[in-house]
């Protein structure tokens, strides 16, 4: 695997690139990313990857522009050195909430994206927990999606729970809360909101039991953190014991530790798809679980034609 396997990264994660590298025992293959003086971005390939199975370590997260482009310039460099076959490994793909026209006079720009990254040459894409499933049928090259349900299944086990009740903060997540709640043997619930804006939601009605139980909210992201806390506000008001989150993309920007901080969740769980400032990894509420193994074991089983969808039976 060590002759065929390149694993590169852009800027924007490059630890978890290297515990990638890490839990597959291969070398961070080396590039030069960086700007020119008017900001365009320089990318060089520093070593041989003719007819080299290469994977690029990059989430399209802060700065989003600058990833992107990041991650596109490296597409096009290693296809043109020769590389065999190119993944984009993607662990937070930005760009994705605008999936659809909800509005007139909207783009879609998971849709352009996704060209974006096609027409770069792409051979394929990895990612973890898409904004919107559908994103998966934007792309006309193979995409494997993977889930962190397992990951935080495991964290919380740890902590034996009982009574505990699964929370969707809104109906569209309802399908990815079902699966942790049968996971974890555990109740469901449904936080049914109503969005002021982009940044600002109201919660309305709660749908399930959760008097005196002990509560785990899951969602794919928390940006500003607004539906988690209005969320969790309308829990507590209902006679929720203790409340928990489990989020798996950690954008947290603008009032977002603002309004943990004050909030009533106890502990939010999140994964490293994002990097994670120090003063908010060392966080009283904010626990971070590495996703470099299930990242790395997906690499693996891709380098050599095994299944993915196993690692989630």
């Amino acid at each position: 695997m060590k002759d065929k396997l390149k694993i590169f990264s852009g800027n924007t994660n490059i630890s978890l690139a290297k515990d990638i590298c890490k839990y597959l025992d291969v070398e961070l293959s080396h590039a030069m990313v960086s700007e020119f003086p008017d900001g365009e971005i320089k990318v060089k390939i520093e070593e041989n990857v003719r007819e080299k199975d290469v994977y690029i370590i990059q989430p399209t997260s802060t700065p989003v522009n600058n990833s992107l482009m990041e991650l596109l310039i490296m597409i096009d460099a290693l296809k043109r050195s020769s590389a065999k076959r190119i993944t984009a490994v993607i662990p937070y793909f930005g760009y994705a909430r605008q999936d659809r026209k909800d509005q007139p006079r909207v783009p879609v720009t998971a849709k352009l994206t996704a060209n974006l990254i096609t027409n770069a040459g792409a051979d394929r894409v990895l990612t973890v927990d898409l904004h919107a499933g559908q994103i998966q049928g934007f792309f006309d090259i193979p995409l494997d999606n993977l889930y962190a349900v397992n990951l935080f299944v495991d964290y919380f086990s740890k902590k034996k729970l009982s009574n505990m009740v699964v929370v969707s903060p809104d109906v569209g997540g309802i399908k990815a809360a079902r699966a942790y709640a049968k996971k974890m043997n555990a109740d469901l619930a449904i936080v049914d909101k109503r969005r002021k804006n982009d940044s600002e939601s109201e919660a309305m009605n709660i749908l399930g039991d959760i008097k005196n139980k002990n509560v785990i909210i899951v969602d794919d992201m928390a940006s500003t953190a607004g539906s988690l806390v209005e969320a969790a506000a309308a829990l507590k008001k209902a006679g929720a014991k203790r409340i928990m989150a489990a989020v798996t993309h950690a954008v947290l920007c603008g009032p977002a530790m603002e309004r943990i901080n004050k909030s009533d969740i106890e502990e939010l769980a999140v994964t490293d798809t994002i990097p994670i400032p120090a003063e908010k990894k060392n966080h009283k509420k904010i626990k971070v679980l590495s996703i470099a193994p299930l990242l790395g074991e997906a690499i693996r089983r891709i380098h050599n034609g095994k299944s993915v969808s196993e690692l989630f039976k």
